[in-house]
């Protein structure tokens, strides 16, 4: 599988609380934070569900 850098770009504040646990499941809650993960479905539906507030880098 490819791995992906996700990096928040935006806050979560006046979002609602479905996107902001999406947030937090993916190990993110602060801007400019940035996690790596291996591409699978499950996590690209959860960038798909957020894609306004992080940035995505393929590795």
């Amino acid at each position: 599988m490819a791995k992906v850098q996700i990096t928040q770009t935006k806050s979560t504040i006046d979002r609602p609380q479905r996107q902001k646990r999406t947030i937090q499941a993916l190990g993110l809650g602060k801007i400019n934070r940035t996690v790596e993960h291996e591409l699978t479905p499950q996590i690209a539906g959860m960038i798909n569900k957020v894609n306004h507030l992080v940035s995505v880098k393929e590795l």
